[in-house]
């Protein structure tokens, strides 16, 4: 695993429009590479507004959207369409609006959906799925992601992975329902860290005061039961993305003065 590298921006607008020509970069140097790319989505404030930036980027037209795989590295178990599902969001700041293919878009099943009210079914389905993208060249259950994206919580969780619950603790399924969440809705379904940990590149975005706290436990050598977020590495590259104010409790020698 890759040791965590920061990059601080002044605010969190100027955070979320260097992170998005940064994917842009990626997505469009991976299709070079390998024909496509496939991404990790994330929800909650930082990960939208990375979307919004994407969307309003000019160079957004050169990457191939038709050659991009989409996931989610956790769902709130809502109904289709429910405007706090992460998926909702994300269609409302960039899907809609840019030549994606539909069945490169591995959204994980809605609350009523196939499953009914089964989190826990649902996150076999999407380990399912995850299973069958995943190559030879992937040497596990999940493809080799090019980007994965998390957010940060004040509690320091990553996906739906929550200090001390269950789901940090897992050590062989790639999906799980997550029952009993701190924050609303407590039903959700979540990637585990070993299926974060087969991302080529995971990159952790923060923003605000709230924030601070977070990160500077996360970066500071904590155990990821404890802090999942200090557990979220990629295998070639783990980034930290802040604000100034999401950096302002660590060590001034962690970042470089010319990320600031």
């Amino acid at each position: 695993m890759s040791a965590p590298q920061v990059v601080v921006h002044r605010d969190k607008e100027l955070m979320a429009q260097a992170a998005a020509a940064r994917l842009i970069t990626k997505i469009v140097d991976a299709q070079a590479a390998r024909g496509s790319a496939s991404v990790v989505l994330t929800g909650g404030r930082n990960g939208n507004g990375l979307l919004a930036a994407l969307a309003e980027a000019p160079a957004r037209d050169a990457l191939d959207w038709s050659r991009l795989d989409l996931w989610w590295g956790d769902e709130r178990f809502l109904p289709d369409g429910d405007p706090e599902r992460n998926e909702t969001q994300a269609r409302a700041a960039l899907l809609d609006s840019v030549p994606l293919d539909p069945a490169r878009v591995h959204a994980m099943a809605p609350a009523g959906g196939p499953y009914g009210n089964d989190a826990d079914a649902a996150a076999e389905a999407y380990a399912a799925e995850l299973a069958a993208a995943a190559g030879p060249e992937d040497h596990g259950p999940v493809p080799s992601f090019d980007v994965l994206l998390l957010g940060v919580g004040p509690d320091t969780h990553v996906a739906s992975l929550f200090p001390e619950l269950p789901g940090v603790r897992e050590d062989e399924r790639t999906v799980v329902g997550v029952h009993g969440a701190p924050k609303p809705p407590p039903t959700r379904v979540s990637l585990t860290l070993p299926a974060i940990r087969a991302a080529r590149e995971v990159w952790l975005l923060a923003a605000g005061a709230d924030k601070a706290q977070a990160a500077a436990i996360a970066l500071s050598g904590a155990g990821e039961i404890q802090a999942p977020a200090a557990g979220a590495r990629g295998r070639s590259r783990t980034l930290w993305l802040l604000d100034e104010a999401a950096a302002s409790q660590l060590p001034r020698d962690l970042y470089p003065p010319a990320s600031a």
